[in-house]
């Protein structure tokens, strides 16, 4: 297992999610600072929104306007361009525990994850249904019973929507029809046995990769990161496992592809991910390298 030397773009947050390379900065949430950031290549860091709601997906639509998932209150937020925060979409109907990552495709209409689950209090594993949420706001289920959808990606064509389901062992795949609408589920990669039992504490032993956020590179193969695995995997579809950068003794939970060339590899660090360790401090951070192949796709 390879674990280079990584830069630290930044330290000292609580918990920070959701990369996005976006007009040459990465733009990150951070859980329970409650904030959106931008950082620039130096590590200058400009504070976005401020969402109580707790902040987690971003992606734009066309007209450059962030859209931000507010968690606990299952929203989906437009920041106007006066930088005032609007509920663009009201997710409570299709998810069933804290709404998370999503991908917002070129005609800004967004793919919305989410718990299935109350996971911080350790309640047993429910599945969870994919929301699609139109540029108007308009809110549709667009897939159901995924093992806790989170990083997910549109391939250069916008053809497919790939989605990492974090307690499945599987990376899983749908094709974009032209009204939005997915087509039937199917395994891009099988990383292990799908995990018997309900319980967290049966599951999370069971997981051989838990895929949390990710990004595709323009060979068609998905970076992403294992939640307990404390490592960056770049896989190819079908589940061959191409790379394998370590962390250490960190914990890494989202990834994403930028810098000049969109090969710098950035990762979403912090000790673990349990909400009442995070809270309580400020040991989050973004570690950078760099690799071969450029991103590709969305986000």
């Amino acid at each position: 297992m390879e674990q280079p030397a990584f830069t630290a773009l930044i330290s000292g947050y609580s918990f920070l999610e959701a990369p996005r390379w976006h007009d040459n900065r990465l733009w990150l949430s951070d859980f329970y600072l409650k904030q959106v950031i931008a950082v620039d290549p130096n590590g200058g860091v400009e504070v976005i929104a401020e969402v109580p709601g707790q902040p987690s997906g971003l992606g734009w639509l066309p007209d450059d306007c962030l859209l931000i998932v507010s968690m606990t209150d299952r929203k989906l937020l437009r920041q106007e361009k006066d930088g005032s925060l609007v509920e663009h979409a009201d997710l409570s109907e299709v998810a069933g525990g804290h709404a998370n990552d999503m991908v917002v495709d070129s005609q800004g209409r967004a793919y919305v994850g989410n718990f299935g689950f109350d996971l911080m209090a350790g309640a047993p594993l429910q599945t969870a249904s994919l929301a699609r949420v139109e540029s108007d706001g308009t809110v549709s289920v667009a897939a159901e019973d995924l093992y806790f959808p989170n990083g997910s990606m549109i391939t250069p064509d916008g053809q497919t929507l790939i989605v990492n389901e974090t307690f499945a062992n599987r990376i899983s795949a749908f094709d974009i029809r032209a009204d939005g609408s997915l087509g039937s589920r199917r395994a891009w990669a099988v990383l292990g046995p799908m995990p018997k039992g309900r319980e967290l504490a049966e599951i999370i032993p069971q997981a051989k990769v838990a895929s949390d956020g990710g990004v595709l590179d323009a060979e068609g193969a998905v970076w992403l990161a294992d939640a307990i695995g404390n490592r960056a995997l770049r896989v190819a579809e079908g589940g061959r496992i191409l790379d394998e950068i370590s962390t250490g003794g960190q914990g890494v939970f989202a990834c994403t592809l930028g810098g000049v060339n969109r090969q710098t590899l950035y990762l979403c660090v912090a000790p673990d991910f349990a909400e009442h360790n995070r809270k309580a401090a400020r040991e989050a951070a973004i570690w950078a390298v760099d690799v071969d192949v450029p991103g590709a796709g969305l986000p």
